[in-house]
């Protein structure tokens, strides 16, 4: 899989850019769906929903929204890309100078240095981070540009004091990550992607990454932070959640993802959702009811 290039130019008289989009899950929009990389840091708000977050080489998904900080070169995908419903987001993106050269040694800035480290492996917060920052990213929409300058500076050290985060990927692996891991993971992505529906056999995803069994589990923790069972199941739910808002029987939706017991099914959407499959479609329902 490989990551295209993107060129970004800050809003005029300013020296970073915020954007907004609004848009059905799966429609293009004017932003980039597809795993590309570029200069700039990036800080992206998505508003509650439920959605894939791909970054580096960490591929899981978020519920309830996401707030995540993305180094410069650091590949992504676009975080509306296997949206639930309306998917809703605010991105800031501005290069490390764009104070001016230097900057970021002064005193002042040492613990947002420290920040810019840490998201080169890709940063999620969630909880009060999560909550109080949302409010402040969606105020830059309203505020002049000397006004948003402020509440930027504001926003990153906030993010730099808070404990409320994990890293998606083990190390740093901004654009200089090895071409033969990417398109290796993007065969197992797309195995799983076209069979989650059916038993999966490991061994058939160790033989497509030419790895015995061992080496292939050790190998996929190692890249996507998470184990092969974990995204199988991860993926299977997101895909459950989809379904679920059409309508269709519970029981149906459980077969089709690839679960062949109900209940189990049930322990592992709570797992990852926090409430049962029945719940969640209750709860899409009637937030979708308010808008």
């Amino acid at each position: 899989m490989k990551a295209e290039f993107e060129i970004i130019q800050p809003d005029e008289g300013s020296s970073f850019r915020v954007l907004y989009h609004k848009v059905p899950a799966g429609s293009s929009g004017d932003f980039r769906w597809s795993y590309h990389y570029h200069p700039e840091y990036e800080i992206v708000l998505v508003f509650q929903g439920e959605g894939r977050r791909h970054v580096g080489n960490h591929l899981s998904y978020y519920t309830e929204g996401d707030l995540v900080m993305i180094a410069s070169d650091l590949p992504h995908s676009g975080f509306g890309y296997g949206a639930i419903g309306m998917h809703e987001e605010i991105v800031i993106q501005f290069k490390e100078n764009f104070l001016g050269d230097g900057f970021i040694e002064s005193r002042e800035m040492a613990s947002i240095k420290l920040l810019f480290e840490r998201s080169k492996q890709g940063i999620s917060f969630y909880g009060e981070t999560y909550e109080q920052l949302s409010k402040s990213i969606k105020k830059l929409l309203e505020l002049t540009p000397f006004e948003r300058l402020v509440e930027l500076l504001n926003i990153l050290q906030n993010l730099a004091k808070s404990t409320e985060y994990i890293l998606l990927n083990a190390s740093d692996i901004r654009y200089n990550f090895s071409l033969k891991d990417q398109e290796r993971l993007n065969k197992i992505y797309k195995f799983v992607e076209d069979n989650y529906r059916q038993e999966i056999d490991i061994q058939e995803v160790a033989n497509l990454s030419n790895l015995t069994i061992p080496a292939f589990c050790n190998y996929f923790k190692k890249n996507a932070n998470q184990t092969f069972t974990e995204f199988v199941n991860e993926y299977r739910i997101n895909q459950a959640c989809k379904m679920l808002l059409t309508g269709e029987d519970i029981t149906d939706i459980c077969f089709h993802c690839g679960f062949n017991n109900v209940s189990y099914f049930g322990r592992v959407f709570r797992e990852f959702k926090g409430k049962s499959p029945s719940q969640f479609r209750r709860a899409f329902i009637d937030s979708f009811n308010q808008v």
